[in-house]
């Protein structure tokens, strides 16, 4: 039997997202039953609900950090027990075989990872529909164990904000006395300050503006360095192992280059596309530095961040809002008018 489901959607990009009743599978064997009670708002959602990258199938239901309880699981999905408060993040499902999945990076999966929303399941050709919604069924192997004690509002942009900076923080080995800087602080940024921070680095802040000086040490930045001042930036030169831009648009790498150390990398997390202006390679060469890019993490990586941050204290900073606010928040996320990322509390959704 599938499950009659409210969420809400968006019905064409210019739509607003609304009330909408949907079908979920019948859960299969290994499937997890989940009562989602929290989602965090992502970029990616705005991006797909108005089809910014056109790749959108309608009716879309976005959502993909979410924080729920376990209500049923299936015989073979031994993980769960009913009660359990669980996570999903971007994936629901990967081919399982392939050189990335055998090495526990589905994000990376040569068949393409199943997302949790906008992609279409490949054991019944049903389409996925996200977390802003009353349940979702998900296979026990892309379910995530929730460390108790972790606020679950606040817990909820760790599976998509903190697995995309943690991954990049365990890839490159960040460790005490690692020096690593971030570009911007927003979702991402703020999360990669925290969770370099608690893994010992020393971390430094690169922004454009001056007033985020406070809240930037507050989040766990060492120092501050004002990109539009010369004098600042070439004082970082040859000073950073890793630099994570969170960048969500297009913008100028080249400035940031020199500030690389010796064999050190900028990974980009924020910005799909083309760059522009080119980089310049003279920077990379005489330094044997590197240029890389990043996606989400595996699900064995995103338990062990999830583990970490339950041991560290850590969840993302939050504003609590209703599922009715969805489409004012999306414009105010527009605006960057978010500290630092947006949490739907799903009981909200009981009043549509």
């Amino acid at each position: 039997m599938t499950m009659n489901v409210l969420g809400y959607a968006a019905h064409s990009p210019t739509d607003a997202l609304a009330p909408f009743h949907f079908e979920r599978r019948e859960p299969r064997a290994n499937d997890v039953v989940i009562e989602i009670l929290y989602c965090g708002v992502c970029h990616s959602d705005l991006h797909t609900a108005r089809n910014d990258w056109q790749n959108t199938t309608y009716p879309v239901v976005p959502g993909h950090e979410i924080i729920g309880r376990v209500v049923s699981a299936g015989a073979a999905a031994t993980r769960f027990k009913v009660g359990d408060q669980v996570g999903v993040g971007c994936m629901v499902d990967s081919c399982q075989h392939c050189a990335a999945c055998e090495q526990g990076l589905e994000q990376y999966c040569e068949a393409f990872p199943i997302l949790t929303y906008n992609s279409v399941d490949p054991h019944d050709q049903m389409t996925t529909f996200g977390g802003y919604s009353q349940k979702i069924v998900v296979s026990d192997q892309f379910v995530l164990k929730v460390p108790d004690g972790l606020d679950l509002a606040g817990a909820a942009p760790l599976l998509c904000a903190g697995i995309t900076t943690w991954s990049p923080l365990r890839h490159w080995k960040v460790g005490k006395g690692s020096r690593v800087a971030v570009i911007g602080l927003g979702g991402l940024g703020h999360m990669a300050l925290k969770l370099a921070k608690a893994l010992q680095a020393e971390v430094t802040l690169f922004s454009r503006s001056p007033g985020k000086e406070a809240d930037a040490r507050r989040l766990g930045a060492d120092h501050i360095v004002i990109s539009t001042d010369a004098e600042q930036m070439e004082a970082a030169n040859n000073r950073f192992d890793l630099i994570i831009d969170t960048v969500p648009y297009i913008h100028d790498l080249n400035p940031y280059l020199p500030s690389l150390a010796l064999n050190g990398t900028l990974v980009l997390v924020g910005y799909l596309g083309d760059l522009d202006p080119m980089l310049n390679t003279i920077p990379l060469i005489m330094g044997r530095k590197s240029v890389a890019g990043s996606l989400i993490g595996g699900i064995a990586e995103t338990q062990e961040m999830l583990d970490f941050c339950g041991q560290h204290g850590i969840t993302s900073d939050i504003e609590v809002i209703t599922i009715q606010a969805i489409n004012e928040a999306y414009e105010r996320m527009l605006k960057s008018d978010v500290k630092y990322r947006f949490v739907i509390d799903m009981v909200s959704l009981q009043a549509a």
